[in-house]
């Protein structure tokens, strides 16, 4: 069976991008030149409610507009990749509650597999980084966990928002929508 691509789909997809943007633009510097941000959030509740492809899509490219437009465009490609990676780290989480969590712990659990895979992809991009840097392995990888606080912290209010608005959300769009999409 064909399936077509609908109107409402590429809507939706853009609509989450859009948030994806706007939810990096909302941002806290941190001293060490991160900044924590509501735009993982954003793209976890993607996953969560457009299903994997198109909510990893909405997030990537919601994280490549924001990087264009902000000077980041070096990094931009990269969390592309790192938004399907993490989104399906989020998607196999979801799967495990067969696609419908009922109670908040379970979409704190699918949160803690998301940050967790969030954090593992910081680690080996900023690795990576220090590496073409010109460090060799071990300051390289002992200077990536130094930027990991931030990511902690992007995790834990990533947690918390999508603990709080993922049952709303979800009632909201099955009403306006009538249907499920994931």
């Amino acid at each position: 069976m064909k399936k077509t691509i609908s109107i409402q789909s590429i809507v939706l997809v853009a609509l989450f991008a859009a948030l994806t943007v706007i939810g990096t633009t909302i941002k806290i510097p941190l001293p060490t030149g991160a900044f924590v941000h509501l735009g993982n959030a954003v793209l976890l509740l993607s996953v969560l409610l457009l299903g994997y492809f198109k909510g990893s899509l909405a997030g990537g490219l919601g994280f490549f507009i924001f990087d264009i437009m902000n000077g980041y465009a070096t990094e931009a490609p990269y969390f592309i990749l790192e938004s399907f990676i993490v989104g399906a780290a989020a998607y196999g989480a979801f799967r495990l509650f067969k696609k419908n969590p009922t109670h908040i712990w379970q979409v704190i659990v699918i949160g803690i597999v998301t940050g967790i895979a969030k954090l593992i992809m910081t680690q080996i991009k900023n690795t990576v980084m220090n590496l073409i840097a010109g460090a060799s392995f071990g300051p390289a990888f002992a200077g990536a966990f130094a930027k990991l606080p931030a990511t902690v912290i992007n995790v834990s209010l990533t947690l918390l928002i999508v603990a709080l608005v993922y049952f709303p959300l979800k009632a909201a769009m099955r009403r306006t929508f009538h249907q499920e999409f994931v």
